[in-house]
């Protein structure tokens, strides 16, 4: 019997094409997965039981880990409530994504109006987080005022091509329409999560009506 040797150059190798990674790279890696993972405890701790409960401490029981490994992570609670504000944004852009596109701007701005209500609705604790001052030492830094802009896009978009077909005056700029919407929202949910406004129906009423007038005077130029 013949016997056929093989030499190891003759062998493809098992790392043929792999893209091979440095330490640093791995490292790194592994860092932003363990972020990320104590950012989705802190998560679960903020819809369970509300922002009042989000301590470093109660993360890292959860996490079965150390506080200095959230601590060397994050360096502070302040750290890692900007993550948290980070993902609302995320959930807020999601939320303004499923809305619909209309012909009508009008309708479409209280569509989207309708969007953030629901936001509020579904996700209370990270509104409080982003919005209600929850976490009074935290305070939005520029990346999470850009996320919020981001987040918000679709409102933007929609003022500036509408003032831009002469829709709606373009006297005040874009961002000073839009503050102007975000701020009276705000009010009208600030009061009903303080109590003012009754139940959630009679807030979702109140909410609805502001939406319209806001809306209806925006686009009383084009009438």
């Amino acid at each position: 019997m013949k016997v056929i040797l093989i030499h190891n150059e003759d062998k493809p190798s098992q790392y043929a094409g792999r893209e091979l990674k440095t330490y640093q790279e791995v490292r790194l890696q592994n860092t932003e997965n363990l972020r990320k993972i104590v950012v989705d405890a802190a998560a679960a701790i903020l819809q369970e039981e509300g922002p009042e409960a989000v301590t470093v401490r109660k993360v890292s029981q959860k996490m079965g880990c150390s506080t200095k490994i959230i601590y060397s992570l994050f360096v502070n609670k302040e750290g890692l409530a900007q993550q948290l504000y980070l993902e609302g944004c995320k959930l807020l852009a999601q939320r303004f994504e499923e809305v619909s596109p209309s012909s009508d701007p009008l309708q479409h701005l209280l569509d989207l109006g309708e969007a953030f209500w629901q936001f509020g609705q579904d996700h209370t604790s990270y509104y409080k987080l982003m919005f209600g001052g929850a976490f009074a030492e935290f305070k939005p830094d520029a990346e999470s005022m850009q996320g919020t802009m981001t987040a918000i896009s679709r409102l933007l978009i929609l003022i500036s091509t509408a003032q831009q077909q002469g829709q709606i005056s373009d006297e005040e700029e874009t961002g000073t329409i839009v503050s102007a919407i975000w701020a009276s929202l705000h009010g009208v949910i600030h009061l009903y999560m303080s109590g003012f406004l009754g139940d959630v129906d009679a807030a979702h009423t109140v909410y609805r009506q502001t939406m319209v007038l806001l809306s209806q005077s925006l686009f009383a130029v084009s009438k």
